[in-house]
């Protein structure tokens, strides 16, 4: 399992920040999802398999905009 923490940008309230985390909450082997609206980005537990991209397409999916994925 790796930690990931990914900027977020466009989310304005609680049901924004609802949002990602059930976009992020879908991947498979995703777990401890927790989103900062105060700083912006996401953070969550997954496969060391999971790519970037799904993280960054889940959150884009979702209607935000995903930044630099650490």
């Amino acid at each position: 399992m790796a930690t990931k923490t990914i900027k977020v940008e466009g989310m304005h309230c609680e049901h924004c920040v609802a949002s990602v985390e059930r976009a992020l909450s879908a991947i498979p082997t995703a777990t401890g999802v927790k989103v900062s609206l105060e700083r912006g980005e996401a953070t969550l537990e997954v496969a060391d398999a999971i790519p970037d991209a799904l993280l960054v397409g889940a959150i884009t999916g979702a209607g935000f905009k995903a930044g630099a994925v650490s």
